[in-house]
């Protein structure tokens, strides 16, 4: 009879620590989630940034212009 006590403690024990554990994750991942909702990823941005693409004229570039760049940029 005692050892049936002491196993439904260590299960009640393990069970309670897993539902804390889960709860923590749980509130944490929400967290995260609240914080990164109002980041603006599209926003201008800001200091001495520099533009790195180039648009192309599509009427000075040929269908072998454009059939070599798609070979060279791996796509």
């Amino acid at each position: 009879m005692i050892s049936i006590i002491k196993i439904a403690l260590k299960t009640l024990k393990v069970f309670i620590i897993f539902t804390g554990c889960t709860i923590l994750f749980y509130y944490g991942i929400m967290w995260v989630s609240e914080e990164y909702q109002n980041y603006h990823r599209y926003d201008e941005p800001e200091g001495a940034a520099l533009k790195v693409s180039n648009a192309v004229n599509e009427e000075s570039s040929s269908w072998l212009d454009r059939l070599m760049l798609f070979y060279l940029s791996g796509e």
